[in-house]
Parts: structure tokens; C-alpha cells; sequence
């Protein structure tokens, strides 16, 4: 299962960088735009360390809490996406939705894990 949890988590630093390479090319012209953009990326990027360091640290509930809420907001902004661009089916968003939700899972199975473990050893 560990294999599959940095899976996930590298499957979001590959989004967070198809996301800026994207919107490199796409906003060039529109640096405003571009920079706002790349913040999406950098979140991308930050959420993605943040699960990997939790794979390696299954004990630490505030980490893993932490990683809960960001993938579960990752997942209403790859969604929100896809409505603000007329197809909430785009590939773009579900993958990205997907990703983060499977991350959200993982992260509550270790924070439930490591509260169980932490109460067992009291």
C-alpha cells in the first residue's frame, strides 16, 4: 500500500508540473494570469511533499490531518475547474480530482491508523 500512497502523491507532482508547463504556453502573453496560475502549481507541488513526507511518517496524525484537508480541497478546485470551463468531465480535472481524493483516503487511514496506535500504547 505504501508503494501506491507515493504513487499518488508523485502522480500530483507530475499534474502540478503539467499544470505549469500548460499554463507557461498557454498565458505567456498574460503574465498577471500566468503568475496566479503557477501558484496552482506551487500548491500542487507543496500538497504532493506533503503526502510523501506522510508515507514516511505514519505516526504523525497532525501531518496526516493536515494532508486530509488539502488533498479534500484539491478535490472541490480540480472539480470546480472543470464547471468553470463548461465540462465538468474534462480529463484534466477528474484525473487531478482522483488523484487527490485517493490521497485524501490515504491520509485518513494513516491519521485513524496512528490515533488507534496511539491509544494502544498509553
Amino acid at each position: 500500500m505504501k508503494t501506491v500512497d507515493c504513487a499518488f502523491g508523485w502522480l500530483m507532482v507530475v499534474g502540478g508540473t503539467g499544470h505549469a508547463i500548460g499554463s507557461l504556453i498557454g498565458l505567456a502573453n498574460k503574465p498577471d494570469v500566468l503568475v496566479w496560475a503557477l501558484s496552482g502549481s506551487l500548491a500542487a507541488w507543496l500538497l504532493a511533499a506533503l503526502n510523501l513526507m506522510r508515507v514516511n511518517r505514519p505516526m504523525d496524525r497532525t501531518l496526516a490531518w493536515v494532508c486530509v484537508a488539502g488533498s479534500i480541497a484539491s478535490v472541490f478546485i480540480a472539480l470546480g475547474f472543470g464547471v468553470s470551463i463548461g465540462n465538468a468531465l474534462d480529463p484534466r480535472g477528474l484525473v487531478n480530482a482522483f488523484d487527490a481524493a485517493v490521497l485524501a483516503g490515504f491520509s485518513l487511514r494513516t491519521a485513524l491508523l496512528a490515533r488507534r496506535h496511539e491509544s494502544s500504547s498509553r
